[in-house]
This record gives C-alpha cells, structure tokens and sequence, in this order.
C-alpha cells in the first residue's frame, strides 16, 4: 500500500504508474474525499478545542457559585457535533483506504513500460540448449511412460490439474526440496523455516494477495482461512506489526511448502502436465531488508535462484518483467524461466520480486535506526528457489533418453540414493 501523503504529493506519478501497469484508479476521488477529510478535521479540532474550554470554564463557575446550566447545554450540543464529525471523519477515513488498498505499487524506474508480457526485456542466458538426435518427447509422456506421474488418478482423487507422483518420481520431488533447502541454508545464508499452509485474511492483506486476488485463491468454507498460493504470504508475515532492530537487517528465510491456487481461466498448453497445477510444491526465499540495499539484495536473490537451475545443469534465461507483466505489490520482478526441449521455449520457474515498502506498510512491519530517530518500514523481497513441479518437468524433459529413461543430475544423486538414472522399474 502507498503511503496517502506520497499519493498526495507525487499524483501524477501514481496515476501514470497505474496506467502503464493496465489499470485505472480513481485518484481525483481520493484527494476529494482527503481535502474534505482534512477540512473536517480543521473543523473537529477546534470544536474539541472550544469544548475543552468550556468543560474548563463550567468548572470554574460551580467553583465560584456561579450558575453554569446554559454553558452545560451549550457544551452538551457541542458533544453531539464532535461525535458527528467523528463519524464523518471516520467515514471518510473507510472510503479513502478502500481507494488506497487497490492503488498498485509504483514500479521501479529500471522496469521496461508496456501492457503485457510481450514487453518483458531478456537480460542474460545460461547454458545451451541440448541438441537431440530423436524428437525429445513432453514431460508428461516421458513421466507416464516411466510410471512415475499418474494424471487420471490425480483427476480421480481431486479434479483436473492435480497430479499423484509415484516412486520415482516421488522420491525426485522430495529429493529437489532438500536439494534446494540445503543449497540455500548452507550456502546462501537463509535460515529454514516451515511456517502454516493456512492463513488469516490479515496474512493475505499484508503481502497484497487480498482483495485484488481473492478468486485466485482456495478459501475454507467453515473459517475464515485460505490456502497458500506461496510460502511469501506466512514467512512475510512472521514480523507482521512488529518492530525489528535495524541491526537485524538483512533477515533472509528459505520455506518448503506445498502451494494452491485456482488458476481460474484457459492457458492452453500449460494446463497439460506439471506446468500449472492447483496443487504444487515450492522452496520459497523471503528477504526483510535495510530501505537502501533493497536492490542490490534483489539481484542477490535472483542470483541465489539462478544458482539452483546451474547446480542442475538446466539452460535458462533471466528476464524483467514490464509494467503490464509486473505483479500488484512489486516496484521490480525477474523471472527466470527454465527451457523445455519438448515446445522449444522458455517456461517461468521463479519469480524473483522487490515489493519495497508495499507489503511493510500494510504489514506494519517497521525497523528502529540503530542511530535513533522514528522508526522506519522495512523493504520486503521473496522469490522462488524454485518451483518444484516445474523442476521436475524441466529434468525429464531436458534429461530424456531415447530408450525412455531420464539421467539424474549429478547434483541431485546424492539425494536420490545415488541413482544415475530414472529407469521403468
């Protein structure tokens, strides 16, 4: 959320912001109902002002014996007009957050300007495309064909786009989280935590993901709880209204969770195999930062992610993210996006954002200056490190062997009791 005086100050920023991610808010209303809320309380202070004066001035006159009755009911009439411009003022206080709330963050001035992804820009590659000398099959058949994904039963125990994973195949998710998580606590200085897969709407608020997203969401029908989409939304909140020391910062967590989403609409292609499912599995990195270093962290965390798709040997490119491609509460986003043999292109696997002090304000979420002074809010970062699913649809299709089977990346062996290779049992 935007601070109001900043909105206030830098309105054409803002309104430009929001154009160039697609959206139209409705400014002009906000500062109407500001100017009229700030004139109330001109008004509401000297009315409290004048009613202390009198309460002050009734007591002087029981004192000296004086009769005070018409000062009372003048002061009594006075109470009722402050109890109303209170509730004009709060009034007006709910109108104006429910404009602030929807209001998206102000993207960095690095992030490429256009309306959807086709504006996104390329920033570097790594690793060369394997050449194949047969036609590389789709993950779904290779995984099929080695029994280690069953789609039919995944429909038949939930819907469509859930998927059981078996033996082998199993054992490669599980093999990936641990792969991932020891990566990172112990070389990338992120300390593991394994946070609840329920949240509170306030845990939803925090981190942007309520109201704009809530049909995208899993809601329990009994409680007011949702499923997560990522483990962003209870590491984020850990510190949720919470004042740390500024010597704490940077504070780096890693959590494996699984993750839900309804995914509403059509995506073609996408919707076959492991690319987009409701249920899927994460290793998140979420960063709580010092205002000042909150970039150069990004590109530490990008790189921390992009590590990952080296460690497994998988090609990949960096790219950032437009205005129109850019999420409600990120300033800046990379996505990395891993390459399958099977479409010839490239394929999100991580998301690696600087929300600045979006997701802060609506967390409340501050640091006290080890030098003193008012305490300020913290920049919060998380990307993925990185989506499992879309990992092991990544190994088994740029891994395939003509005979069927998928070599494992010497990364992974020492997780997957040395198998060098995924073969039909």
């Amino acid at each position: 959320m935007l601070e109001l005086r900043f909105v206030r100050d830098n309105v054409e920023v803002v309104r430009k912001a929001a154009q160039d991610r697609g959206l139209e808010v409705p400014l002009d209303d906000l500062l109407e109902l500001d100017g009229r809320r700030r004139s109330l309380l001109t008004d509401l202070e000297e009315k409290r002002a004048r009613h202390k004066r009198g309460n002050k001035e009734i007591g002087q006159r029981v004192r000296a014996g004086e009769d005070a009755a018409a000062l009372r009911e003048e002061m009594g009439a006075l109470s009722e007009e402050i109890k109303s411009l209170e509730g004009d003022v709060s009034e007006l206080d709910a109108r104006m957050r429910d404009i602030l709330i929807r209001i998206p963050n102000v993207p960095h001035e690095s992030v490429p300007v256009g309306m959807d992804e086709s504006f996104n820009q390329e920033v570097r590659r790594w690793g060369e495309p394997r050449g194949f000398d047969f036609e590389p099959r789709p993950h779904w058949e290779v995984g099929e064909g080695l029994d280690i994904l069953d789609f039919q039963r995944g429909v038949k125990i939930a819907e469509s786009r859930f998927t059981l994973l078996k033996g082998k195949g199993a054992l490669l998710e599980r093999a990936l989280v641990n792969f991932m998580l020891d990566l990172h606590t112990s070389e990338h200085g992120y300390t593991e935590v394994f946070p609840p897969i329920l949240v509170n709407e306030d845990s939803m608020f925090s981190t942007g993901q309520l109201p704009k997203l809530e049909g995208e969401m899993y809601r329990c029908r009994d409680d007011v709880l949702y499923l997560i989409p990522t483990a962003e939304v209870p590491v984020t909140n850990i510190y949720r209204g919470e004042t740390l020391a500024e010597e704490d910062l940077p504070i780096y967590y890693c959590a494996y969770t699984p993750c839900f989403r309804r995914e509403a609409g059509s995506y073609g292609r996408d919707v076959r195999g492991l690319i987009r499912q409701h249920q899927f599995n994460k290793v998140e990195m979420v960063k709580f930062v010092h205002p000042g270093s909150s970039f150069d962290e990004l590109e530490k965390l990008t790189g921390n992610a992009e590590e990952v798709l080296r460690r497994l040997g998988l090609p990949y490119r960096v790219v950032i993210l437009s205005t129109g491609d850019l999420s409600f509460a990120a300033s800046k986003c990379y996505d990395l996006e891993v390459w399958l043999p099977s479409g010839a292109e490239y394929k999100e696997i991580s998301s690696c954002s600087n929300f600045t002090d979006f997701q802060a304000r609506r967390a409340e979420i501050r640091f006290k200056p080890s030098g003193g002074g008012k305490s300020r809010l913290v920049h919060t970062l998380n990307g993925s490190g990185v989506a499992i699913g879309r990992t092991v649809a990544a190994i088994l299709e740029n891994y395939q062997r003509e005979d069927g089977s998928v070599e494992v990346p010497e990364a992974l062996r020492p997780y997957m009791r040395g198998m060098e290779a995924i073969t039909v049992s």
